[in-house]
């Protein structure tokens, strides 16, 4: 394989191979399945108390 069919195939076949890319990705992403776990990735922020439990802060240097 030399530079110009590497070239060729990349700009023939690369446009169909990220747009099935994105359509999966979008199809995860929408798929009901998965609404809680992205609903309770989006609130994981909100939620209140640190995750571990060593308190914030705590011998930690900035």
């Amino acid at each position: 394989m030399n530079y110009e069919s590497v070239s060729h195939f990349a700009q023939t076949w690369g446009l169909v191979y990220f747009a099935l890319l994105f359509g999966l990705v979008l199809l995860y992403a929408l798929w009901p399945a998965n609404q809680k776990k992205f609903d309770d990735a989006a609130r994981m922020p909100l939620n209140e108390g640190p995750l571990d439990d060593e308190p914030i802060g705590k011998g930690e240097k900035l």
